[in-house]
């Protein structure tokens, strides 16, 4: 338990913001949500949290922190430094990272801006979104086959970096179908006890 108010700037509908309050959930960290769209996020005060004005922002007491990832490592070693979260371990600690990277970068640019394409209207390439999607889905049914989790035999970073936007991948239209073991790590951190959904998207009545 933490004597300062831990603050999450976000967005309900975002799997950044998402992977963020699955770690405090998991920590059992209480924290007030300030929600953050877009004409908050180009304010002058949101601005001053984060100047390149990206979610999730993290205030906890005196430090101001942005970057879901760079939050996720913060949590795990300010309030879990023994947990399981990101080993000491240097091959461990490096399978953890990696997938950190993956999240940032092949998950990033495949299922989240289809995503975003889809729900949201984002200008960019859904085809070479629909292929990175393809790749990297496919990369982790291979590496998930025999595997309970993706860096451990348990839950770590790496699955809360990746879990929001590839359970959400069908919003832009990439379905889990053929990735079956895919499907299962899902269903295996959607039992954790401290596991809680990201709201389903609502278009706005005309």
């Amino acid at each position: 338990m933490t004597k300062s108010e831990i603050v999450l700037h976000g967005m309900g509908l975002s799997g950044h913001t998402h992977r963020v309050a699955l770690m405090l959930n998991a920590l059992g960290l209480p924290y007030r949500f300030v929600d953050a769209p877009g004409d908050v996020r180009a304010s002058a005060a949101f601005r001053a949290l984060n100047p390149l004005g990206q979610i999730p922002v993290l205030q906890d007491g005196d430090l101001t922190l942005a970057d879901s990832n760079a939050i996720l490592v913060y949590l795990a070693r300010r309030y879990a430094p023994e947990g399981p979260w990101l080993p000491e371990e240097p091959v461990a600690a490096a399978a953890v990272q990696r997938w950190l990277s993956i999240a940032a970068g092949e998950v990033m640019h495949g299922p989240a801006i289809a995503r975003m394409i889809s729900l949201f209207g984002f200008p960019d390439d859904p085809a070479r979104a629909a292929l990175i999607s393809e790749r990297v889905l496919t990369f982790m049914d291979g590496h998930l086959a025999g595997r309970t989790f993706l860096a451990a035999d348990h839950v770590t970073l790496a699955d809360l970096a990746c879990y929001s936007y590839v359970a959400h991948a069908p919003d832009g239209g990439v379905a889990l179908e053929p990735y079956p073991a895919v499907r299962a790590w899902l269903a295996r951190v959607e039992s954790q006890p401290w596991f809680q959904p990201m709201p389903d998207f609502v278009p706005k009545a005309a």
